[in-house]
């Protein structure tokens, strides 16, 4: 269903998106993102790091993020922006909350932006990665 400009409202918290990464995902997202770095897919190799097991990419993360907010606004809404940054680690194989509330509202020129803050979070609450995102959605009156 198409959320417009007119239904969204500062301090409105869009629907959650729970993701569970499994070993399998980390190691077909390396092959994709060239990323081969140990600590994704070596659990020794992890440990010897200082973690508990592997762990998601960071940009698996900012994908995930991604969804979340294309997933908010499609079919006609767009993703104009995305920035993130990390704070912490997430393991294989547990569960991942992405949620994001939104920050305001603003009309440039014919486009209808919202703001939006976005966050990764653990099972625990402990959010380990935040960001923001400005996407453009219709209004009701060009539906």
């Amino acid at each position: 269903q198409q959320v417009y400009f007119e239904d969204v409202a500062e301090g409105q918290e869009i629907p959650a998106l729970r993701k569970h990464p499994t070993r399998r995902q980390l190691v077909m997202w390396a092959g994709a993102s060239e990323d081969f770095y140990e600590i994704h897919y070596d659990t020794e190799f992890a440990r010897a790091n200082q973690l508990g097991d592997v762990i998601v990419h960071g940009r698996l993360k900012a994908a995930f993020l991604g969804q979340l907010v294309t997933d908010w606004c499609s079919p006609v809404g767009v993703l104009r922006k995305l920035s993130c940054r990390y704070k912490g680690t997430d393991p294989a194989n547990e569960d991942m909350l992405l949620r994001g509330v939104v920050t305001g509202k603003r009309v440039e020129g014919l486009d209808h932006l919202v703001d939006l803050e976005v966050w990764s979070e653990r099972p625990d609450g402990t959010k380990t990665t935040v960001g923001t995102a400005t996407v453009c959605l219709p209004t009701k009156a060009s539906a």
